[in-house]
């Protein structure tokens, strides 16, 4: 199994920034793509950002020019560096990895469980 530990969250002001850090534990063999997802009340869960294995990276139209994903890939760790934060940002964001236990097996969903970010008006 993989573990996926959340870090980062808190309350900021418009404007402010955060970082966001996920590290990947466990069995881990290998990691192909990871990133971010959120989910604000009352919204379904929504993409926020993905990173691949080679650091091709897609964003959602909402953060794009704001938000910055990079990995380290020793320490098997994405970061989400979120900039100029509004309000609509409020959400709790869900680390995502596609990551393989071993050579045989096929690469599968992890989830971290989530860290809240609020920005104030």
């Amino acid at each position: 199994q993989v573990q996926l530990v959340e870090s980062g969250g808190g309350l900021v002001q418009a404007g402010g920034s955060l970082r966001l850090s996920c590290a990947a534990s466990g069995s881990v063999f290998s990691i192909d793509a990871m990133g971010w997802y959120r989910q604000a009340p009352g919204n379904q869960r929504e993409l926020v950002g993905l990173i691949s294995s080679s650091d091709r990276t897609n964003y959602a139209d909402s953060v794009k020019g704001r938000f910055i994903l990079s990995r380290d890939y020793a320490k098997n760790t994405v970061y989400l560096q979120m900039n100029s934060l509004k309000p609509e940002d409020t959400a709790v964001y869900y680390c995502n990895a596609m990551a393989r236990v071993d050579y045989y097996s096929f690469s599968t969903n992890y989830w971290g469980q989530g860290t809240q970010v609020t920005v104030s008006s």
